[in-house]
Order: structure tokens, then sequence, then C-alpha cells
């Protein structure tokens, strides 16, 4: 029996039962057979052996947990099940094998996370997190896999449980490990609750006739979602992903529909796009037609802002676009054409004034004379970043996502040039500049920047940040903190990882994730350039996230607690106090 142990006779453990051995192994005599299992509930870690054993089933005292003491398999689905430990016994001694039988440990963690989110326990998801990093399973797919599942299980389609989802695996770069579970617990969760009693979406089947040409199928897919039949337009869809259209012509052919109205969903509609295919390089290719397709539901009942009566008067935003984008509706921007430089700093400046029409003007004439439409709408993420800056704190506590609301459309908008310079997409700049024009009354009165520090040897330290996050009402203490920190020479990083987990130690709602991964973004492309224009940008993106963040804390801080939780059970810590 080498490297077994041994565990006494079978005749003092009936007479003296349970037994403890090495390794953290409880031995059980009941019903004429001998038992060893781990000693840790896997709930939350009580000691087994002093549960109770009864008809075949051992129940964990502190919540009630039940196990087959056969196979260690839990009656409780909130409960893990209890790693089964073989036995042998030879001339009246007991052996246990210490390895236990659970050999595939990375599969059973995947299959628990599948079953904590298709039933929404927080405690199961986080252990299988925890338990998947710690075998060495990328992050990445970790996440994939609950992208996977929210796609398929969501019948209203992508959300904001799966945008938490990808924008959290967007900025696992930035964080510590810790971070990194925090975040991925974050997202997943979010996808499980958002799931959650909404019943399974099945895709349609494709068109069969395959050989419609892209332009057609463009055509229809946005003759469909202009009269609202998101079905037809999932099965248009479908068939351009089986004629293989590559993922930049279908980000166009869906970002025409996106854009064919002003500023639909507040916005949303364009940011759950490009979240939805950012989300591409994490799942399979075989996972990107019911990714796609759960875009098709929310055109259902969009929201169009050009019905809106805050578009049309006192001023008449909706004429003076539809007619620059009739001028601009030849345009061909891929062309790369560079013929027209523009001072970032005069169009920032005219993008947060109080002339929509003169904006209007500006961005076409830019357009029109070769400007990049990546640059105009980096700037333009930029001055819906310097609104939440701008932001004061009088103005109702609502109204913070308003401001939000244009930075993370503005983000999306940047992001989906990137990927796409389509003379139909370059329509969402206009609407984020109208967007920006009609927030400009909760920057009246502007908040007061920080003031300017001297810069001195000592650098702040990071987790300082946190600990003034700890109050309520801290925007401006928050901020004054950031300038401190940079201007002494602290390093970002250290300051994004603080960042994140401000985020993610609370219980956050829905826009302060978006928040925290588009100032990231937009920073880190800024992080390429130099000079004066360029460190101010770096420096308005970290004080708007900072202060949507010293905004919307403390909360209770009831989700990190779980991930917590989890994290210590798998270090073996105790979570209960011994008698």
């Amino acid at each position: 029996m080498n490297g077994w142990i041994q565990a006494g006779t079978v005749e003092d453990l009936r007479e003296q039962q349970p037994k403890l051995i090495k390794g953290g192994i409880v031995v059980f005599y009941h019903e004429d057979e001998v038992h060893a299992l781990d000693n840790r509930c896997p709930h939350l870690g009580f000691p087994l052996h002093m549960g109770s054993l009864c008809n075949g089933i051992l129940t964990c005292h502190w919540h009630h947990a039940r196990f087959d003491v056969c196979s260690g398999g839990t009656l409780d689905p909130w409960a893990d099940d209890v790693p089964v430990h073989d036995v042998t016994i030879h001339n009246g001694l007991i052996w246990v094998n210490p390895n236990s039988r659970n050999s595939n440990q990375v599969q059973q963690y995947k299959d628990r996370l599948l079953s904590g989110l298709e039933q929404n326990i927080g405690l199961v998801i986080a252990k299988a997190i925890v338990g998947l990093m710690e075998a060495g399973v990328p992050e990445t797919e970790i996440a994939a896999i609950g992208i996977e599942f929210g796609v398929k299980q969501r019948r209203q389609g992508w959300g904001s449980g799966l945008t938490i989802l990808v924008a959290m695996a967007n900025v696992l770069p930035k964080l510590d490990k810790q971070g990194r579970i925090l975040a991925l617990f974050q997202g997943l969760l979010h996808t499980a609750r958002e799931s959650a009693g909404d019943g399974t979406r099945y895709l349609l089947d494709p068109l069969p006739n395959t050989g419609v040409s892209e332009e057609r199928l463009t055509e229809w897919y946005r003759d469909c979602i202009e009269v609202r039949d998101t079905r037809g337009a999932e099965r248009v869809l479908l068939t351009a992903v089986q004629a293989r259209v590559d993922e930049k012509r279908l980000f166009s052919m869906m970002g025409m529909a996106a854009t064919d109205h002003f500023y639909m969903n507040g916005g949303h509609t364009l940011d759950f796009h490009n979240k939805a295919f950012e989300s591409l390089k994490y799942v399979r290719p075989d996972q990107h037609n019911e990714v796609l397709a759960s875009l098709v539901p929310m055109f259902g009942n969009a929201s169009r802002s050009e019905e809106l009566n805050s578009w049309q008067s006192p001023v008449n935003l909706v004429q003076p676009l539809k007619e620059a984008f009739e001028d601009l509706s030849n345009m061909d921007f891929l062309s790369g054409s560079e013929g027209f430089c523009i001072d970032d700093e005069e169009m920032l400046q005219v993008l947060l004034g109080d002339d929509p029409l003169r904006t209007v003007r500006m961005l076409k004439e830019a357009l029109l004379g070769g400007a990049s439409p990546v640059r105009i709408s980096q700037i333009a993420a930029l001055a819906a970043a310097e609104r939440i800056v701008r932001f004061h704190v009088h103005n109702d506590f609502g109204d913070w996502i308003s401001v939000l609301h244009t930075f993370t459309h503005a983000h999306a908008v940047h992001e989906g040039l990137i990927r796409s310079t389509d003379s139909w997409l370059v329509r969402a700049i206009f609407h984020t500049a109208s967007t920006i024009y009609l927030d400009r009354f909760l920057n009246i009165p502007a908040a007061p920047k920080p003031a300017a520090f001297v810069a001195t040897e000592e650098v702040p330290q990071p987790a300082e940040l946190l600990e003034i996050l700890d109050k309520q009402q801290q925007v401006a203490p928050a901020a004054a903190w950031v300038i401190r920190y940079l201007r002494s020479g602290g390093k970002p990083e250290p300051l994004f990882n603080v960042l994140g987990h401000a985020l993610l130690r609370e219980d956050a709602e829905f826009h302060s994730f978006q928040m925290y991964e588009a100032a990231m973004a937009e920073y880190d492309r800024w992080a390429s350039e130099s000079g004066p224009f360029a460190e101010k940008a770096r420096e308005t993106l970290i004080l708007a996230v900072t202060r949507y963040l010293a905004a919307h804390a403390p909360t209770s801080r009831e989700t990190p607690h779980t991930a917590k939780i989890a994290w210590r059970l798998h270090r073996g810590e105790k979570l209960f106090e011994e008698e």
C-alpha cells in the first residue's frame, strides 16, 4: 500500500468513529462499510466529522448540505460534491488513498461553472472560477464559457450582463490576480442573473439560398430592422454568416442598421454591438453565429432619438444631420486619404460648445476634406469624457448616467470605426456630437477641476484612494488625490489596478463597469501618443473614471464578499470558529 494512509482497524473505527487522518480526510464506518471523504464541506468548509450520518446521507450542520456518503454527491445544488477517497481493508487494517477519485479537476470545475450559471448560484460560480484559475486555465477561456452560455440562455438576446462580462475580460491585463478573480466573477454573475428565468434562445435557420449577394443581404437586413422584423433580420444575418462574410463586413452590415436611426436605445445599441464583436476573440468560431444573432432582438423595441422632442426643439438637430449624411453618402472612407489635418484642440472645444450647427458643419467639412473618421471619433470620446469631468454634483444623481451613456456610445463609435471605417457608421460620430451638446447643461455650472499640485518626492500610495472611497460623496477629494498622484510621478499601472478594485469591490451597477472599461481602452489609445494634448487627454480619462466611481461608492459589497469566501475556501482557510 505504497503511499496510502493507514487509518487504524475496522474494529476501532466501528467503536470510535468518525476518525480524522492526515490530509484532511475523515473516515466513517456506516452500514457495515468504510467510507473516506474530504473533511471540509465543499459549501463553506465546515468540518464534516461534526455532521450527522444517517441512512447513507451525511449532513453538514452549518447549512444542512446533504451528501451521499458513498459517492460524495450532494443533494443540494448550491453545495459541491465532496471528494471521495478509495478505501481498502487488509488484515483488518484500513488503508486510504490520499488522492481523491476526482481525477479531471479542470473538467469538473468547468461543469460546476456551467451549473452555477444555469442555476444562478453565486458561490458555485465563484468557487469554479478560483479552481479553474488555480488549475492554470486561461482566464479568457473562463470568460468564454459565460459568453457562450449567455447568448443561448437569454431569449431577449444580448444585454447588460454579457456586456459586463466582455468588458471585464477586456480589462484583465490591468488587474492583479485578486482583481482578475473579482472581474470574472462580477461578469459571470451578472450574466447568470440576467439569464435566470428568461428561457433558452433557439436560433432560426439561415435562408436556403446561400448564393444571395452580400449587397442584397445587407439591404434585406436593414429593411427588416427598419420595420422591427427581428425574425426576418435574424435569418438574413445567419445567411450572411453561413456564406462566410468576414467579420469586418458583418460589422459594417449590422452597423448600418444600428445607425440608420439616431442614438438608438440611448447609445446602448451600438455599444452592445461593439462588445459582442469584441467577444468574438474569446469564443470558438462555431459560436460566432450565436453571438451575432443575439444582437438582433434589441431592435424590436429600440428607441430612436430623432423621434424625441429634445432632438427637435428648441434646436432642430435632426434635419441638419440628415443633410450632412446626404452630403457624406458618397464618400469613400476606406481609401485612407488624409488630406485634411484637424486641430485636435479646436475640434474638442467645438464639440464642447453650445452651437450644434457649427459642430455639424465642422465635422462635415473635416470628413469631406479627408480627415480620419477614427481620429475625429477619438476626440469626440474625449469630449464626452470631459463632460464627466465637468459634471457638477449639484445635478440630479441620476444624470450621471446621461453623461455616461454619451461617453460609452462615443467609445463604441471609436472602436467601431477602427474595426470598419464604413461611410454609414460615420453617422454615429454626429450622433455622439449631438448628445455631447444635449449634455451641456449638466456642466452648468462646471465642476471645478482639482487645484494644481506641486510635485513632491513622495508618491501617494494607490491604496489611499480606496480609503477615500470608503465614504460617500468623495467625488472632489478622489479627483484631487488622483491629480496629486499623477503630478508626483505616480505610475499609471498601479492606479489602473486600484481603480479596478474600487469598482470590483462594490455591488456596482451596470454603468460603472462600462465606465471603467471604456476609460481604460480610450486611455490606451492616447498612450501611444506624446505631446501636451495627449497628456491632457490621458489625465481627463483618469479623472472621468475616478469621479464616476467615487460618485457611486460605497455600496454594501455583498457580491465581492462571495468571491472572497470562495478564494479563502480554496486556500483552506477556516470560515467558522470551532468549539
